[in-house]
């Protein structure tokens, strides 16, 4: 029997990937062990986002060769697809393969064993127009499934290598989407989360198809899914008729993450972002208005080359103002390759450490704020593990459809349904809360109160 470990850097799109790979290695009668243990085969699915995701991805890549200097280490990803030759000169890396033609990792391994010779198995990702399936029946973990519904990025954002790692937006055929919904609804999973490198972007390459239509298309089709949330939309992708199919859904959640990434038009400008902040308002006015009480979360980055005191202020502002629920701050790190990289009045690393507390602080209040509204008010969670900080306290964690953290007495068999909780005390970065009952059709009837 042999075995197979993986470790995951980066995002959800990876961790979605490697639930993919995993299942080929499955069908292929192999056994799954942990990254610590000694394996057969690691494989190492990288992140290139930043230059440190670079780094990391090579620290856990020599991590793997000293497990077990005889193992065949693969290593896929973004890192590898942007750049493979720096991998491959790592002694002891067998196989890389990039963000496509994963199916063909199993055959690699195979040729390796017999030839000995190191395979590079990266092609040139631009020139790729196919989405490439990849199947997840279930997750090792067994709360939330997400599914990738597209692959790649058309913006070019000069902060971002991506759409080089990545290619150019592809959608998933939607026929494959509502399929393998289906599947993970009937493997037991109440909330699916779709994802991809720019999901709001699904159905541009297409003819009379978009992510509105898929939306509808999954509520109509899909049966015993209770719960569909949208990983990641840019403002630009909030068309009217988007923000009229989550208005009139039971399924979409109150939330959405729309990354900001500056609340300042001169800086969008620098970034090459495709909105104004007249227009990401307008946006959000009327998203709050389909659907009152909606968290919006986001991303942020600071200290982007030549940001002013004024500059940040206005992100600060434009926050503060439209009362984001959280926000995700990163200080502007240079990534090699990009524009951004290259632009004069970089911004010295402390101003950027204080200007990233700042908004810390005020994302911790704003959060606060935000779920204070919701206290000794009745919502449905999705228990998802016992409590981080306290595994034995017979507490559990979950989120709401509004994306609050709330820690709750719970048990074992209530994970993965869902359950009415009342929120005793509204705080950040989780609630406290006291069980109601079991909402599923499927749970014991002694369970249900």
């Amino acid at each position: 029997m042999s075995l197979v470990a993986f470790h995951t850097l980066g995002c959800k799109v990876n961790h979605y990937e490697t639930e993919a790979i995993w299942q080929l290695f499955k069908k292929n009668g192999y056994e799954r062990a942990e990254f610590e243990d000694t394996a057969d085969v690691y494989v190492i699915n990288t992140c290139t986002v930043t230059n440190t995701g670079d780094k990391k991805s090579r620290q856990v890549i020599r991590r793997a060769i000293r497990k077990n200097p005889d193992a065949v280490i693969c290593v896929t990803g973004c890192y590898a697809q942007t750049s493979p030759a720096e991998i491959m000169a790592i002694p002891g890396v067998d196989i890389v393969v990039g963000t496509q033609d994963r199916v063909k990792m199993l055959s690699y391994i195979e040729q390796y064993k017999k030839e000995r010779q190191p395979i590079n198995g990266v092609g040139n990702i631009m020139k790729n127009r196919v989405y490439e399936e990849l199947d997840v029946p279930a997750f090792t973990d067994r709360t939330r499934a997400s599914l990738k519904i597209q692959e790649g990025c058309n913006n070019f954002c000069t902060f971002c290598i991506i759409p080089w790692a990545r290619g150019l937006m592809r959608s998933r055929d939607p026929q494959e989407v509502i399929h393998q919904a289906q599947q993970l609804v009937d493997a037991g999973y109440k909330e699916i989360v779709l994802t991809g490198i720019h999901t709001g972007g699904y159905g541009e390459d297409m003819k009379d198809y978009n992510l509105a239509a898929l939306l509808r298309d999954l509520e109509a089709n899909v049966k015993g899914l209770k719960r569909l949330r949208i990983s990641s939309i840019e403002a630009s992708q909030l068309t009217d008729e988007v923000i009229d199919v989550i208005d009139k859904s039971k399924l979409v959640v109150r939330h959405l993450h729309i990354p900001l990434q500056s609340g300042s038009n001169t800086v969008l400008k620098r970034m090459r972002r495709k909105y104004t902040m007249e227009f990401f308002a307008e946006r959000l006015e009327l998203l709050k208005k389909a659907l009152p009480d909606l968290a919006i979360t986001s991303d942020v980055i600071v200290g982007f080359p030549g940001e002013t005191e004024e500059e940040f202020m206005e992100t600060y502002n434009f926050v503060k103002e439209h009362k984001f629920s959280e926000l995700h701050v990163f200080p502007y790190s240079m990534r090699t390759g990009t524009p951004a990289a290259r632009m004069k009045d970089q911004i010295d690393e402390s101003v950027k450490n204080e200007r990233v507390h700042r908004l810390i602080s005020l994302s911790d209040q704003l959060a606060k704020e935000y779920a204070s509204k919701f206290e000794d008010e009745v919502l449905e969670v999705i228990p998802e593990e016992p409590f981080k900080d306290n595994p034995d306290s017979g507490l559990y964690e979950g989120y709401t459809d509004n994306y609050l953290k709330v820690v709750f007495p719970a048990t074992e068999e209530m994970v993965g349904k869902l359950v009415k909780v009342k929120i005793t005390k509204a705080g950040y970065p989780y609630c406290e809360g006291q069980f109601v009952r079991i909402m599923d059709e499927d749970a014991p009837a002694s369970m249900v109160v």
